[in-house]
């Protein structure tokens, strides 16, 4: 699979047709990487939501997460769309198509498919050996991570992404991929959806060793249920860093956190 990639990128690479001087990014981890490939000059519009890098500051918006102005987009004349699915909603991004825009589209579910779509944008941007160099880094920093933080039995954790409903992230979610680097599972890692929505009872059931929220009074509320191994261990995390959330080539940095954040003794 490592070999048939590679075969992609350096055929890509070979046809200048795919050269774009004039990028726009319809998410902002998208836009994250192309800062981290050091190619901001290319971007000429982003799609806002949250706090933009230092790099993009004065680039014009082209709306904000789920509300993409179209006519905005189409007056900076873009060669290539960045765009994850779930930035966009669904008649936007039919809409999209129609304008027959080259578009690449990135939804990594694993730290693998990230490193390689890093390198798949570097070629659609033809800038390919900042990819392939980026994606060294990282690769290097996850199995680094990987031997540190290693445990035999893997840590039960809970993630919890809401309360009211109680929403976590399932097994094709990134941050799956996140714990397991960190020597964690999981415990809702056999469910397809990414954010599916569970029950006290099936997390009672599944009894965590650690629960992670980026809400203090979330996590607060758990003392209520003293039989939950993660409550009696004292183990109710609070995630600081918003870093998880975005996958760009700084999630690594935030998954280092929280490696530290579950295994402190490593």
């Amino acid at each position: 699979m490592r070999r048939l990639w590679l075969a992609v990128l350096l055929l890509a690479a070979s046809s200048p047709t795919l050269a774009a001087l004039r990028v726009v990014s319809l998410a902002p981890s998208l836009s994250e990487i192309v800062v981290e490939l050091d190619s901001a000059d290319l971007l000429v519009g982003v799609l806002d939501a949250g706090e933009r890098p230092a790099a993009l500051k004065g680039l014009p918006s082209v709306g904000r997460y789920g509300q993409l102005d179209i006519e905005r987009l189409l007056s900076l004349q873009p060669d290539l769309l960045l765009l994850w699915p779930g930035s966009v909603g669904p008649a936007q991004r039919d809409q999209l198509q129609r304008l027959r825009i080259p578009t690449f589209v990135a939804e990594p579910h694993s730290f693998e498919q990230l490193t390689a779509q890093i390198e798949a944008i570097a070629v659609q941007i033809d800038r390919p050996e900042r990819g392939v160099q980026r994606a060294a880094q990282l690769r290097q920093k996850l199995d680094e991570l990987r031997q540190r933080y290693r445990r035999e039995t893997p840590l039960r954790v809970f993630y919890q992404v809401w309360d009211k409903p109680l929403y976590t992230v399932g097994g094709g979610q990134i941050i799956s991929d996140a714990l397991e680097v960190c020597g964690a599972r999981n415990i809702f890692a056999d469910l397809s959806l990414p954010a599916p929505q569970v029950s006290i009872e099936a997390v009672l059931q599944r009894d965590p060793e650690v629960i992670l929220a980026s809400d203090q009074a979330q996590l607060d509320a758990w003392k209520a249920w003293p039989q939950v191994a993660a409550v009696r261990q004292g183990q109710l995390l609070m995630i600081t860093d918003k870093g998880l959330e975005r996958p760009s080539g700084q999630m690594i940095d935030a998954t280092a956190k929280l490696c530290h954040l579950i295994q402190p003794d490593k």
